[in-house]
């Protein structure tokens, strides 16, 4: 029994330690200070800016939430349990926490009382950021019963300004009229995955069109990277970054 509990230790320990080694950082400068981008996994990143923290869909089984920072910002794009957790929210919060919802999430979310909706195209001031909650669905991917997985006006994508550097946060989405008309991102994460979100090609598309900076694919799953990168090949202004997400 000893050596079981031993070997159980280990485990836990080495897979902690393994969350921990996988934390993976990119930073940019604005014209404010540094801009860190914390990749944890699937959907989950936050980012660290002029002395705060802001926590993107947190999830307890994508990291280690009880060693990251405490949230002073956290932003949820839709209800789906791998973007929506409770328990990370709780880990994450601190008295001064900003939280915003959808209205799918906050119905979800009766323990917590004190959030903040934003319907698309709602554009709010918080912690001295610009944020704007843009749309996020299905055009072409649907379940059996004919329904979109992220039907409109559901789920939220948010445009998050940094001082001099805007920042696409895309959620849970195809390549929609929406994103295609976006204009002057420096930073965009764009989800790759099927059923649910993109091909690499739609991905590419809606790149193409919007000419972000940096491009992050993100929420991809078992989709092969390396596709979305020669699909963009030629788009010399795009700077496609590969980060185990």
């Amino acid at each position: 029994m000893k050596r079981i509990a031993y070997l159980l230790l280990i485990i836990l320990l080495s897979s902690t330690m393994i969350l921990a080694q996988e934390l993976q950082t990119d930073k940019f400068d604005t014209n404010k200070g540094e801009l860190a981008i914390n990749f944890v996994n699937h959907g989950s990143l936050f980012f660290e800016f002029d002395g705060k923290v802001i926590h993107i869909d947190p999830v307890t089984r994508m990291g280690n939430y009880e060693e990251y920072p405490k949230a002073d910002l956290i932003l949820i794009t839709h209800q789906h349990g791998d973007h929506l957790d409770l328990n990370a929210i709780h880990l994450l919060k601190k008295e001064s926490t900003k939280i915003i919802f959808t209205k799918k999430c906050q119905e979800m979310s009766e323990d917590l009382s004190e959030v903040i909706v934003m319907n698309n195209g709602d554009i709010l001031n918080i912690n001295q950021l610009e944020i704007e909650a843009i749309p996020a669905y299905n055009i072409k991917h649907k379940r059996e019963n004919g329904n979109p997985f992220h039907p409109q006006g559901e789920g939220n994508g948010y445009v998050i300004n940094f001082a001099n550097k805007k920042v696409l946060v895309a959620g849970d989405t195809e390549n929609i009229p929406e994103i295609k008309a976006l204009e002057n991102i420096d930073i965009a994460f764009l989800p790759m995955n099927l059923p649910y979100t993109m091909t690499p090609e739609m991905v590419a598309e809606a790149a193409k069109a919007f000419k972000p900076k940096v491009l992050y694919p993100y929420h991809y799953g078992e989709t092969d990277t390396s596709k979305l990168k020669e699909l963009l090949k030629d788009e010399k202004e795009i700077e496609v970054r590969i980060k185990k997400m």
